[in-house]
């Protein structure tokens, strides 16, 4: 009884979030970041404010949720759910997908993140979430017994994502500041391998080194 509890008590912590989330970036499409109070996000989403400030530290947090989401669950799923592949290459492809934003609500909020040096700051910190979820997959990848191994390649990932977005970012809002069109300028994908390329010899090293320790 106590698991089913808990287990429908996250759910609801869960919905609560999305609805933030989804709250939030609307709010902000229809009348701009700076016309929308925490209080108009927490009403759109049914919830009081103080429910919002268990979830959120701000607006912009807020909005730019609506497109990470649960991004750093998300990648350390999709690195410890490829067994098969090395551990670089699972790493790469996990960020570089998870990173994809195909549909029109993604893309336009992030048209909307280029154009606000406060949503450019808090979509770059999404990126320290990484770590703590990485690290485990990692670990669990490695059957390590050492604990930083682990803990220092996922910090070491997430400063190559926070150094590839923070350059996205930079070259967009000058191209948008040029011409006068808000178009993302180049490929976040090719900027994140670009970024992430010089860890692939940590990575594939630890693997072989957990490999090793392995009995035979």
């Amino acid at each position: 009884m106590t698991t089913r509890r808990t287990g429908l008590r996250e759910q609801k912590k869960q919905a609560t979030r999305e609805a933030l989330r989804v709250a939030a970036l609307r709010l902000a499409l229809e009348r701009g970041p700076d016309n929308v109070r925490v209080d108009d996000i927490a009403e759109a989403a049914g919830v009081s404010p103080r429910t919002y400030n268990n979830y959120f530290s701000s607006r912009e947090h807020a909005i730019v949720a609506a497109i990470t989401g649960e991004r750093e669950a998300r990648v350390a799923a999709a690195v410890a759910d490829r067994p098969g592949v090395g551990l670089a290459d699972a790493v790469i492809e996990a960020i570089v997908d998870q990173y994809t934003t195909p549909d029109e609500s993604g893309r336009d909020a992030l048209l909307l993140i280029t154009t606000r040096p406060a949503l450019r700051d808090a979509f770059v910190e999404t990126t320290t979430a990484i770590e703590r979820p990485l690290t485990d997959a990692i670990a669990e990848r490695l059957g390590d017994g050492d604990p930083h191994t682990a803990r220092v390649l996922a910090a070491s990932v997430a400063a190559a994502v926070r150094v590839a977005i923070e350059q996205w970012l930079q070259t967009t809002a000058s191209s948008s500041t040029i011409s006068g069109l808000v178009v993302p300028s180049g490929s976040l994908p090719d900027l994140l391998r670009t970024t992430l390329a010089p860890l692939t010899p940590a990575l594939d090293a630890a693997e072989q080194r957990a490999l090793r320790r392995r009995p035979q």
